[in-house]
């Protein structure tokens, strides 16, 4: 007897490889996601203008690392969509993508067509493709629900966001891009609500954590797997905490731990 539904995943015409520069932007998930990597020794930046949560803001984030020609050599790009809502500046018109505290008289509230979410990813994927014509681009729609808009309302951006991305997929090449059903896994495969914080808005750790082993039975190569698992026994040394951090004895254990470090970094060819 089957106790719940799976979400079958395609595989990606490509597979992330080990130690590849990865760049995550987005909604705060974009942030979980981003951390296993680093947490997994990935040279991995994670929203580094703040979280991102609709389209046209993290096409801003794009636009601000590519005016600083702070494209570091990325091969991978994980876009993580939160919402079409966005906030527009009455004096300029013009969407923020954080109002600062200032007060919401400010700015009012718009939802973002298909069409106009389509357009900006569009532009994300086209600025992606001049830094890196190899560029490897997941997009994918954020599980976390939006109490502020009623859950109806959440669904609805969130069915703007799918549609934008299914639009996307159609217009480009799929050779680049790749969706990763994070929102289905967490609808269709955690429907308990142990699988959530106690907000019962956020997934907990423990499905972010089956969010991540599912991204990478699907999109890692082997030789990825083989790194991961080589790291696991130098992350927990690396993470050790002793009684007496002036012993010999651990002072000892860290010398060999960076002799370790330095081993696998040459192995691997990571550049931090």
């Amino acid at each position: 007897m089957e106790f719940r539904t799976i979400v079958d995943i395609e595989r990606p015409q490509w597979y992330i490889e080990p130690a590849e520069r990865i760049l995550c932007v987005g909604s705060c998930f974009a942030d979980h996601i981003g951390r296993f990597f680093s947490d997994n020794h990935f040279p991995a930046t994670v929203n580094p203008y703040g979280v991102m949560y609709n389209p046209a803001s993290i096409l801003h984030t794009l636009k601000k690392i590519e005016d600083e020609n702070n494209n570091l050599g990325y091969q991978l790009v994980i876009l993580t969509l939160g919402t079409n809502h966005v906030y527009i500046e009455k004096e300029t018109g013009e969407i923020v993508d954080n109002c600062q505290k200032r007060p919401q008289a400010l700015f009012h509230e718009v939802s973002l067509t298909v069409d106009q979410c389509a357009d900006n990813l569009y532009q994300c994927v086209s600025m992606l493709l001049r830094w890196n014509p190899k560029m490897k681009i997941i997009l994918t729609v954020s599980p976390i629900r939006y109490r502020k808009y009623g859950y109806h309302g959440s669904q609805l951006s969130k069915s703007t966001l799918l549609l934008a991305v299914d639009k996307l997929l159609k217009m480009e090449s799929p050779s680049s891009l790749f969706y990763f059903p994070a929102y289905e896994i967490v609808n269709d495969e955690l429907r308990d609500y142990r699988f959530y914080a106690p907000d019962m808005l956020h997934p907990s750790d423990q499905a972010v954590e089956y969010i991540w082993q599912r991204l990478v039975d699907c999109c890692f190569s082997d030789a990825a797997k083989q790194f991961l698992s080589e790291w696991q026994p130098l992350k927990q040394a690396l993470a050790h905490r002793p009684f007496d951090p002036e012993s010999e004895t651990y002072q000892l254990f860290l010398r060999q731990t960076q002799d370790r470090l330095k081993a696998f970094d040459a192995k691997w060819g990571h550049n931090s």
